[in-house]
C-alpha cells in the first residue's frame, strides 16, 4: 500500500487550485473530556502530511492545544481549526473541547460543520459530556461516525461501548471495524465491509498492512457483517431486495446505501483503535471520506430575508451570491481581532465589502487567513465550503451572517446556555481599571457564555461563566495575555427568580412637573410558564388604546424590570405577559412614561403572584472504586443531591446524581480526600429548581442587606 504521506504530498504539489467541493469535508472531533480527541487530531495531522512529528497532549506539544493554559492542564479549552489532505480530499478539521465549561466552543463549531467524529473511551463508554455533544450535533442535524479510542487500555470493552451508544444515545450504532485483541494485546482492526484484517506498523504506525482475517475472528466478523447488511437493508430498498432473496450485495452497493443512511442520521458507523498507539486512524480517515458529507451533500442552506422576514435559501456554489456565518471571534496578539467564518455560498475575496443584516452595516474584508491552529497562512480568496478567518471586521459578533448586500440573507444563528456561576473582579491599582474593562470586553466578545455586568448597588464588576474552571481560565488569561493584575471574590451562584401563580396588574405612571408631564397606563396579565420557557410578551391591545409606537417601550420596561429582579435582585424568568389594555395622553405620553409604567406593572403583578428563587442543578457523574461507594453517596446526599443511577463494573462504581451548584464549590478537593485521590467526577448544567424556603430566606436577607 502506498504510504499515506506520499499520496498527500503529491496531491498538494499538483493541485494548488481550490479543492473541488465534492472532495471537501468540514468535520469536527467531539467527545467527553479525556477521550482522546486532541491525540486523534495529532495523528490525523501526521498521517495527512501536515506535521512531520507527532505532538503529544501530556507533553504539552500538541499542535491543536496551542494555548499556554491548554498545555499546562493537558485539556482543550478553545476549538482549533486546521486543514489537511487525504486521498485527494480536503479536510477542514476542528478539534473541540470536551469540558462542559467550554460547551460554547462545541456549539458554535457544530453549527458550521457538515459532519463529526464522536470519540468514545473504550473504558469509560458513554459519559455525561458525550451525551451533551451528541444532543448538540443532533440539534444541527450533523451526521456522525463514532471512533472507540484507547483499545489498548486495561478494561477496554468495544462491545460494551457500542451497547451503551444504543441504550444511552439511542443511536443505531453499527460496527464497521472490530478490534483484533484488546488491552495490551490490541494489534489492529478488522474491516467488516471488506472482510480484511488491517495492521499498523512502522515507528509511528504509518505502514498499513492488509491481511486475511485470523481464524478465531471469522465468526465475529460473519455476525458483524450480517448485522451491517441487515441495518442497511432497513434503509435501502435495493439492498432489501437482495437481502430477502438471500443474495449478498456488493461492497460498493453497501457503501453507497450506508453513506445515504449516515447523511440521513439513521445509522452511526462505529470504528475502533488506539490513537496514542497509532492504530486505526487511517481506517477512520477513509471513513471520513466515504461516509461524511461534502458541502454538495448539504446543498441548501436555509435562512430568512432580513428585509421581508420570509424564508430564504442559498444553494452551494462559487458562482452564487456570497453568504457566510461568523461562528467565532478571537483576539490574536499579532493580527488583532480575528473573525472565523464558514462560507456557505459564493466566495470571499480580500478587500471586498460584505453586508451584516443584523447591524444593517457594510464591512470590508481586510486580510483573509487560513488558520492552522494558531499559525496563519494568507489567502487572496476563500471559496464555497471553506472555513477561514478575516481581519478587520469591527462590529461582527458570534452568530452574525456576512452576505452580499444585493442578495441579503440572515442564516440561523446559535443557541448558547446561560452562565451559572459569578465572581466579582476589581483591578489591583487604579491604573489597571481601563485595562481591565478593555480586556473583559475583548474576552466577552470572544465567548458568548462569558458575561460582564456592573452591580449598581455595590459598584462591583461581576463576571459570569459556565463553571469554576471557566472563570479560572478567564482570570489566568487576564494576567498573561492582557497583563492586568486584578483581585477576584468568592464564586457566587447565578440564581433566578420566578413567579408562583398567575396574576394581573393595572399600572399608571403620572408625573406633573410644570409644563409637559409624563403619562403612561398599562394593564397586563401575567402567566406562570414551565422551566426553560424564558420571557414571552404578547400585545393584545385593541381599539388603539395604546398607540403601536409605545408597545416596544412597554416590552423593554418589562424585560428591564425582570432583568434587575424583584425578590432579591436576580433575573426573573419563565413567565408570559399579555398586554391587554391601557390608555395614553395625546400630549403627556412618552416612550419613557410607558417604559416606567410597564416596569412598575411587572413588579406589582409578580409580588401579587408570589416569588421564589430558582437555583442551577448540576448533573454530576462520579467514578470511584466500589469500596468508596457508600462514602460518595453519603457525601452527595449531604449536599442536597439526589441519586439518579448507580452502575457497577469491574470493581468500579459510576454514580450519577443531581446536585445544586451552590453545594459543589470545592467538590474536587472533597472527593479526592474521600477516596484517597482515586475518584474522578464530571458535571454539567441540568436544570433550574426551586430553592428550599429556609435557604431562600437566608439568600434574600443577604441580598437585601
Amino acid at each position: 500500500m502506498t504510504p499515506a504521506k506520499q499520496l498527500n504530498v503529491d496531491y498538494k504539489e499538483s493541485d494548488k487550485r481550490k479543492a473541488h467541493l465534492a472532495k471537501t469535508r468540514n468535520i469536527g472531533i467531539m467527545a467527553h473530556i479525556d477521550a482522546g480527541k486532541t491525540t486523534l487530531s495529532e495523528r490525523i495531522l501526521f498521517y495527512t502530511g501536515v506535521n512531520h512529528k507527532i505532538g503529544e497532549t501530556h507533553e504539552g506539544t500538541a499542535t491543536m492545544d496551542w494555548m499556554a493554559q491548554e498545555q499546562e492542564r493537558g485539556i482543550t479549552i478553545t476549538s482549533a481549526a486546521t486543514t489537511c489532505f487525504w486521498k485527494q480530499h480536503r479536510i477542514n478539521l476542528i478539534d473541540t473541547p470536551g469540558h462542559v465549561d467550554f460547551t460554547a466552543e462545541v456549539e458554535r463549531s457544530l453549527r458550521v460543520l457538515d459532519g463529526a467524529v464522536a470519540v468514545f473511551c473504550s473504558v469509560g463508554g458513554v459519559q455525561p459530556q458525550t451525551e451533551t455533544v451528541w444532543r448538540q450535533a443532533k440539534r444541527y442535524s450533523v451526521p456522525i461516525i463514532a471512533f472507540v479510542n484507547k483499545m489498548d487500555r486495561t478494561g477496554a470493552n468495544f462491545a460494551k461501548v457500542v451497547a451503551e451508544m444504543r441504550k444511552k444515545l439511542r443511536a443505531n450504532a453499527v460496527p464497521l471495524a472490530l478490534p483484533v485483541g484488546a488491552e495490551a494485546q490490541f494489534k489492529g482492526v478488522i474491516d467488516v465491509l471488506n472482510e480484511k484484517a488491517v495492521y499498523f506498523e512502522g515507528e509511528d504506525g504509518e505502514d498499513v498492512r492488509v491481511e486475511e482475517v485470523p481464524e478465531e475472528y471469522k465468526q465475529p466478523l460473519k455476525e458483524a457483517r450480517s448485522f451491517l447488511v441487515e441495518c442497511v437493508a432497513e434503509v435501502d430498498d435495493a439492498v432489501m431486495e437482495l437481502y430477502l432473496a438471500d443474495k449478498v450485495p456488493s461492497v460498493e452497493m453497501i457503501k453507497d446505501a450506508l453513506r445515504k443512511a449516515v447523511l440521513a442520521g439513521s445509522i452511526v458507523p462505529v470504528f475502533c483503535g488506539s490513537a496514542f498507539k497509532n492504530k486505526g486512524v487511517q481506517v477512520l480517515l477513509d471513513a471520513v471520506i466515504d461516509y461524511l458529507p461534502s458541502p454538495v451533500d448539504i446543498w441548501e442552506t436555509k435562512g430568512i430575508n432580513p428585509d421581508t422576514e420570509q424564508p430564504e435559501v442559498r444553494t452551494v456554489g462559487d458562482d452564487k451570491p456570497f453568504a457566510a456565518l461568523a461562528f467565532k471571534v478571537m483576539s490574536d496578539p499579532f493580527v488583532g481581532r480575528l473573525v472565523y467564518f464558514r462560507v456557505y455560498s459564493g466566495e470571499a475575496v480580500r478587500g471586498v465589502t460584505v453586508y451584516n443584516p443584523r447591524t444593517r452595516k457594510r464591512e470590508r474584508l481586510g486580510r483573509l487567513i487560513q488558520m492552522h491552529a494558531n499559525h496563519r497562512e494568507e489567502r487572496e480568496e476563500v471559496f464555497c465550503g471553506d472555513i477561514a478567518a478575516a481581519v478587520g471586521l469591527k462590529s461582527i459578533t458570534t452568530g452574525d451572517t456576512l452576505c452580499d448586500e444585493s442578495a441579503p440573507i440572515a442564516l440561523e444563528s446559535m443557541h448558547f446556555p446561560e452562565p451559572v456561576i459569578s465572581i466579582a473582579v476589581e483591578p489591583k491599582t487604579s491604573q489597571d481599571r481601563d485595562k481591565l474593562y478593555n480586556a473583559l470586553g475583548a474576552l466577552s466578545d470572544e465567548d458568548p457564555t462569558f458575561t460582564i455586568k456592573s452591580d449598581t448597588e455595590t459598584g462591583q464588576t461581576i463576571i459570569s461563566g459556565m463553571g469554576e474552571l471557566h472563570l479560572d481560565i478567564i482570570m489566568d488569561r487576564l494576567r498573561r495575555e492582557f497583563k492586568v493584575d486584578c483581585n477576584s471574590g468568592q464564586p457566587e451562584v447565578a440564581y433566578r427568580e420566578t413567579v408562583l401563580k398567575d396574576s394581573s396588574a393595572d399600572s399608571k405612571f403620572v408625573r406633573q412637573s410644570g409644563g409637559r408631564g409624563q403619562y403612561g397606563h398599562v394593564i397586563m396579565n401575567l402567566y406562570v410558564k414551565e422551566r426553560g420557557h424564558g420571557i414571552t410578551i404578547e400585545n393584545k391591545v385593541v381599539g388603539g388604546n395604546i398607540p403601536k409606537e409605545y408597545i416596544k417601550p412597554i416590552e423593554q420596561g418589562i424585560r428591564d424590570a425582570a432583568q434587575t429582579g424583584i425578590l432579591a435582585g436576580y433575573p426573573c424568568t419563565d413567565f408570559h405577559i399579555d398586554i391587554i389594555d391601557g390608555s395614553y395622553h395625546p400630549v403627556d405620553s412618552s416612550e419613557m412614561a410607558f417604559k416606567v409604567a410597564a416596569s412598575m406593572g411587572l413588579k406589582d403583578a409578580a409580588r401579587k403572584a408570589g416569588l421564589c428563587l430558582l437555583e442551577p442543578i448540576m448533573k454530576v457523574e462520579v467514578t470511584a472504586p466500589e469500596e468508596n461507594m457508600g462514602d460518595v453517596i453519603g457525601d452527595v446526599t449531604s449536599r442536597r443531591g439526589s441519586i439518579m443511577e448507580v452502575d457497577t463494573h469491574d470493581n468500579t462504581v459510576r454514580i450519577t446524581a443531581q446536585v445544586p451548584l451552590s453545594e459543589l464549590f470545592g467538590y474536587a478537593t472533597a472527593i479526592r480526600s474521600l477516596t484517597k485521590g482515586r475518584a474522578s467526577y464530571t458535571m454539567e448544567p441540568f436544570s433550574f429548581e426551586k430553592v428550599p424556603n429556609a435557604i431562600q430566606d437566608k439568600i434574600v436577607e443577604k441580598q437585601t442587606k
